[in-house]
């Protein structure tokens, strides 16, 4: 091999080299960003989750037997349109203190998550 090939190979190599390393940088800094994006996303859902529509929202009844567990609640409240994401619901239920009781409510689509917790919290009336 002559002496110019092997400057254009070690040159070659060189290129190839920093490419991959940008490459790979732009990579690290794409999911970086697409995670905080989503960890800020969540988290906001946990600390303000504003309610599913506008007041005056729709009427739905919930009913439960005091067995279910946080995360039963959630996806139940998440499956007839009371909460967007019944992963963040449990951390707000967990952090404010819910306790699951038996009783059947009637909760309006345009209540934040917080509300809901803390009406699920009490004693339905005409049930005490």
């Amino acid at each position: 091999m002559s002496r110019v090939t092997k400057e254009i190979n070690k040159i070659s190599m060189a290129v190839i080299s920093i490419s991959g390393r940008i490459v790979i940088y732009v990579l690290v800094a794409v999911l970086l960003l697409t995670g905080a994006r989503k960890g800020y996303e969540f988290g906001h859902s946990i600390f303000y989750a504003p309610g599913m529509e506008k007041a005056p929202g729709s009427e739905k009844v919930v009913t439960l037997d005091g067995t279910e567990s946080i995360s039963d609640v959630g996806k139940l409240l998440e499956d007839i349109g009371l909460i967007r994401d019944h992963n963040a619901f449990s951390i707000q239920a967990i952090c404010y203190g819910y306790e699951v009781i038996e009783g059947t409510w009637t909760l309006n689509t345009s209540l934040t998550s917080k509300e809901i917790i803390g009406l699920l919290g009490e004693v339905p009336e005409g049930e005490e």
